[in-house]
C-alpha cells in the first residue's frame, strides 16, 4: 500500500477536490513520498500566456535514485524487469533491483568515459532488450538527456532529430527480429549519420551477432565498453543532483508542419505524476507484475514501462515482440508465464480478449490477471466504458485511460474496482486535472446537446505535474500550439463530450472533425 494510493470514491472525490482547490498543498505532500536531495518549498508558478509552468522550482534530485537506489536496502532482490524476447524460444530473462542498479551504474561510467555530461542529448535507438532501459536510466543517472526513438524509424527521420536536438552520441544495436523480419538497425543508423555533424560516439550493442560496419574512433562495442569499466572495478556513479524543472528527456512527436517537433520534460514533476498516476489508476499492490505492451518511444512506454513502475518498485515485463507475432495468442502466452496480474494494452488486443473471454482456448491460462487497463483515443473505444471484463470464471476490473505524448501520463481514466458504475458517459479527470469544455471563442460550453450532453473543444484551466515544458528550441511555437487558440487555457486539440456525472468521452482531433 503506497500512501497517496486511493482506495474509494470517497478518496477520489476528496483528492480531487483537494488537487484543484489548493494543488500547491496536495502535490507538496505527494512529493514528500519521494527521495529529494533537497526537498522544495516552491511547489507552483505558473501562467499560460507567456506561457511559464515550474513545478518543485526549487527542488534537488536525480529520478535513478527513486527509481534503483531507495528501493535496494529493502527490496533489492525484488525483480525489476522481466525480459521477453521476440522469439518464444529463446530464453527470457529477469533483473532483480540489484541487477539493474549495478547495470545502470556501469553503463552511465561507460558513457562518461566517452564525454557525456549533464545537458547532452543522447539518442537510444535499440530494440526493446534490457539495455535500451539501461542506457535511458544511465542517461538520467548523468542528467544527459536521453532521446528514445522507435527502432521502425527510418535514416530520414534519424538524421532530422539527431540534427534537431544536437545529439552528441547515439546507442544503437546491429539488428533485432520485428516478428519474422530483420531490422538492420546500425546500417539505418550509419545512413542517418552522413549529415549530422555533432555525432560523436556511436555505442552498439550486439543483439544479433551480425556483421556490421564500424568506423573507426567513433563507433564503440557496447560489451567492449562495458567490461572495461567493470574489470577496472569502477561499479559504482555517483548521480547527478538535478534541479527538478531541469529537462528529463525529449520525446518526438507527430508534427503538421514537417519540422521535427521534440516536447521537453522535467525532472522532479514527472516523476511525481507518472508514478502517483501509474499506482493509483491500475491499483498496484507490492508484488505484483505489470505488463504493458506499448511501443518505445512513446509516452506510455516512458511513464507506464520504465518510470513509473520502478518508481514504485514494481516489477514490469518488457516484451521484444509484438502482440500478433506469431500469433494473436501470444500476449496471452506471455501472461501464463510470467503470472501477469496487471495488463495494460490498446484496444485491438482488449478485443481479441474480450471475444474469447468466456471459452478460452486450451492451455490458455489467465487466472493470474487482477486488472485489464486499455487506452482509448476517441469513441471507437466507446463500447469499454462498461469497466469490467468477465474471464477465467471472474470479473475483473478494466481500467480506461487517455494521454497525450505532451500531457506526460495520464490525465483521464479509471482507478481499478474503484470507480465503475461512477463514471456514466466516460472517464474521470485525474487529480489535478481541471478540464473545461469552450466553444469557437473560447466561452465554456453551457447548452447540453441532444443527448443531454456537453460538447467542445477540450481545454485545462490550470497545469499539472508531469505536463510537457516546451519544444525543443521552439519556445513560440510551444506556445501557439497550446496557448494561443484559447486565451488563459492550455488547448489539447480534442474534441469531448460531458455528462452530468462529470465523466468525459473523447470524441477526436479537432483537425479530423472539420476534415
Amino acid at each position: 500500500m503506497y500512501p497517496y494510493q486511493i482506495n474509494s470514491l470517497d478518496d477520489y472525490q476528496q483528492a480531487y477536490q483537494q488537487s484543484i482547490h489548493k494543488p500547491e498543498q496536495f502535490w507538496a505532500t505527494i512529493a514528500t513520498n519521494f527521495v529529494w536531495e533537497k526537498l522544495p518549498t516552491k511547489i507552483l508558478d505558473w501562467n499560460f500566456k507567456e506561457p511559464i509552468i515550474q513545478w518543485f522550482a526549487d527542488g534537488e534530485l536525480n529520478i535513478t535514485v527513486n527509481c534503483l537506489d531507495r528501493h535496494l536496502e529493502k527490496n533489492g532482490n525484488n525483480l525489476a524487469l522481466i525480459w521477453e524476447p521476440n522469439n518464444s524460444n529463446d530464453t527470457a530473462l529477469s533483473l532483480s533491483y540489484k541487477d539493474l542498479h549495478q547495470r545502470v551504474n556501469i553503463f552511465a561510467n561507460v558513457l562518461k568515459n566517452n564525454g557525456v555530461k549533464k545537458g547532452d542529448r543522447i539518442c537510444i535507438y535499440m530494440p526493446v532488450v534490457p539495455q535500451l532501459t539501461v542506457a535511458t536510466l544511465a542517461c538520467a543517472r548523468l542528467g544527459a538527456i536521453h532521446i528514445v526513438v522507435p527502432a521502425t524509424l527510418d535514416a530520414l527521420g534519424l538524421t532530422a532529430y539527431i540534427n534537431d536536438c544536437g545529439c552528441s552520441l547515439v546507442i544503437t544495436a546491429d539488428g533485432f527480429m520485428q516478428s519474422d523480419k530483420l531490422i538492420t538497425l546500425k546500417i539505418i543508423m550509419d545512413d542517418a549519420l552522413q549529415n549530422t555533424p555533432t555525432v560523436q560516439k556511436v555505442i552498439v550493442y550486439k543483439r544479433m551477432m551480425k556483421e556490421v560496419p564500424m568506423q573507426e574512433g567513433r563507433d564503440l562495442w557496447w560489451m567492449d565498453e562495458y567490461e572495461k569499466v567493470f574489470n577496472s572495478g569502477n561499479l559504482l556513479c555517483v548521480p547527478e543532483i538535478m534541479n527538478a524543472e531541469d529537462p528529463l528527456f525529449i520525446l518526438y512527436t507527430a508534427s503538421s508542419t514537417g519540422k521535427p517537433k521534440g516536447v521537453v520534460y522535467s525532472c522532479g514533476d514527472y516523476m511525481v505524476y507518472a508514478t502517483y498516476t501509474f499506482v493509483n489508476l491500475f491499483q498496484y499492490q507490492n508484488g505484483q507484475v505489470y505488463f504493458c505492451t506499448a511501443g518505445m518511444g512513446t509516452i506510455t512506454a516512458h511513464s507506464y514501462i520504465l518510470y513509473g513502475p520502478l518508481c514504485a518498485g514494481a516489477t514490469t515485463v518488457l516484451f521484444e515482440g509484438i502482440p500478433a507475432f506469431p500469433d494473436t495468442g501470444r500476449i496471452w502466452d506471455i501472461v501464463k508465464k510470467h503470472q501477469v496480474n496487471i495488463l495494460y494494452t490498446d484496444a485491438g488486443v482488449m478485443q481479441n480478449l474480450r471475444n474469447m473471454a468466456k471459452e478460452l482456448p486450451e492451455g490458455i491460462d489467465l487466472s493470474s490477471i487482477a486488472v485489464l487497463g486499455v487506452e482509448v483515443e476517441s469513441d471507437k473505444a466507446e463500447d469499454w466504458h462498461g469497466q469490467e471484463i468477465y474471464i477465467c470464471k471472474k470479473t475483473i476490473p478494466m481500467v480506461l485511460t487517455w494521454a497525450q505524448a505532451e500531457t506526460g501520463a495520464c490525465i483521464f481514466g479509471h482507478m481499478a474496482g474503484i470507480l465503475a458504475g461512477q463514471t456514466g458517459l466516460g472517464i474521470l479527470p485525474m487529480p489535478g486535472i481541471d478540464p473545461v469544455l469552450v466553444d469557437e471563442k473560447g466561452n465554456e460550453v453551457i447548452d447540453k446537446n441532444e443527448e443531454g450532453n456537453w460538447r467542445g473543444s477540450l481545454c485545462l484551466k490550470m497545469p499539472w505535474p508531469g505536463m510537457i515544458r516546451t519544444i525543443f528550441g521552439d519556445q513560440e511555437s510551444y506556445r501557439k500550439n497550446y496557448f494561443k487558440t484559447f486565451e488563459g487555457l492550455y488547448f489539447t486539440g480534442v474534441i469531448a463530450m460531458k455528462d452530468e456525472k462529470g465523466s468525459y468521452r473523447i470524441s477526436g482531433r479537432v483537425e479530423d472533425m472539420l476534415k
